[in-house]
């Protein structure tokens, strides 16, 4: 007499949508963190944590603040394992915690003043396990949502909604430092008023949680694991078999990362350098957020319609066009014509794109690893293209200047769109992939 395992039913679609919203929690908190954390780490941690010269103060804060970009390959590839073995919901569950936690402490380290040279070590530990956890997120969120919507005509767009917390994030987090320093002096919140945003990450956390905990693994991943059995080590098999996948899908979201941090990060610095106010940078930062939220929806939408590809090449060769007159147009100090720039460079390139990353990455990867290999794709891309950008563009505008460095930076940029381009090209389109295979 043999013994059957039943085999998990194809989803309903509200049981994509519980998986959509479980998964989309952690990677709302990780933009509201990069965000908020950014504008931190810029302004107030030198002086709280570090006791260094004015300049020095400042570059060792953002310092630690990129430590966490840095190790978020390293999350990839620990969170990646239990994904691929244990579950994407436990995965996701234990990467929150990890986030949640390490959010809190980061909010509760004792300054300089109180304990010396201990307090910038915590910060930096803190930071890393934040980095860790924020490297499990965005491939095994996607890998998720993806999987459970693996039979609906609209997998693209289920996949999107992890992509949806960027602009949610950045909307929140926006909005949440525009609040907070309304309520009190510019002294207080360099004090204590910084902590609140990290307090409120941990919060968020808790019930992102508690609606993970009560929601199911994706049905792809259950039939998998009733039929199949898990390998050894998927992070590292995903490498030996599929590095050339890898390294291909990461050079797509490394420009992608690079627009991100061009025009979010080092684009309102230069905003600010070439004249515009510190209300209008941020002002001008929300719109394009908004914008991108919209684009990413009819991305994701076109992205079922028509294919994966297309969506993707079409942003890429729109950022690769619009470089040089992105910064072209912010020169002119015209805040319309910045907010033109900035709704265009960011909001479409970025948005429309993002609507089919989720998807590209999961559906280019094998059950057995796939949530490894679409993590190591994205999180690496986040060195090489989002990380280094912004330094290359500072050090260019340093040595050129504000009238003629754009030219620089934006040829500079234009050599990721057209890597992007051709990994885009050589790479197949996915559309319909049977995510089932092992």
């Amino acid at each position: 007499m043999t013994t059957t395992t039943a085999v998990p039913a194809a989803p309903s679609q509200q049981q994509i949508f519980k998986v959509a919203l479980a998964s989309i929690i952690g990677s709302v908190i990780e933009q509201y963190d990069f965000l908020v954390t950014g504008i931190v780490a810029a302004t107030v941690w030198g002086d709280v944590f570090f006791k260094l010269q004015s300049l020095a103060s400042i570059a060792a804060a953002i310092g630690v603040y990129g430590l966490g970009i840095v190790i978020r390959p390293v999350g990839a590839f620990l969170f990646g394992n239990i994904a691929d073995r244990h579950g994407r919901k436990n995965a996701m569950v234990y990467a929150l915690l990890m986030m949640g936690l390490s959010t809190l402490f980061i909010g509760l380290t004792p300054t300089y003043d109180s304990i010396g040279p201990v307090a910038p070590v915590l910060l930096i530990v803190f930071r890393l396990i934040q980095g860790i956890s924020f490297g499990a997120e965005f491939g095994t969120a996607s890998t998720w949502v993806v999987e459970q919507a693996a039979h609906s005509k609209f997998r693209a767009f289920w996949g999107a909604w992890v992509g949806f917390a960027i602009p949610l994030g950045l909307l929140l987090g926006f909005g949440s430092v525009i609040f907070v320093k309304s309520l009190m002096s510019a002294a207080d919140f360099n004090a204590w008023g910084w902590r609140i945003f990290f307090y409120v990450g941990f919060a968020v956390a808790i019930v992102g949680i508690l609606i993970r905990t009560r929601t199911r693994d994706s049905f792809v991943f259950e039939r998998f694991q009733s039929g199949s059995d898990t390998l050894a080590s998927p992070a590292v098999q995903v490498w030996k078999e599929m590095p050339g996948r890898i390294l291909r899908t990461s050079l797509v979201n490394a420009m992608f990362g690079g627009a991100f941090f061009l025009c979010f990060v080092f684009g309102t610095s230069y905003m600010k350098a070439v004249g515009y106010s510190g209300n209008q940078a941020e002002t001008i930062g929300f719109i394009a957020a908004g914008a991108m939220f919209v684009f990413m929806v009819i991305g994701a939408l076109l992205a079922d319609r028509i294919n994966r590809r297309t969506i993707l090449l079409i942003a890429a060769v729109v950022f690769l066009v619009w470089a040089i007159p992105y910064f072209y147009l912010i020169n002119t100090g015209s805040y319309w014509l910045a907010v033109l720039a900035e709704v265009i460079g960011f909001g479409f390139v970025f948005g429309f794109g993002y609507g089919a990353i989720p998807t590209f990455y999961t559906e280019n990867f094998p059950t057995r690893y796939r949530a490894s290999g679409a993590s190591a794709g994205y999180q690496i891309s986040q060195i090489y293209g989002g990380g280094l950008i912004p330094i290359i563009a500072g050090l260019i505008l340093h040595a050129y200047g504000i009238h003629r460095a754009y030219i620089y930076i934006g040829l500079f940029v234009m050599v990721y769109a057209v890597a992007a381009i051709w990994a885009i090209l050589v790479t197949p389109d996915t559309k319909g992939v049977d995510l089932e295979r092992n």
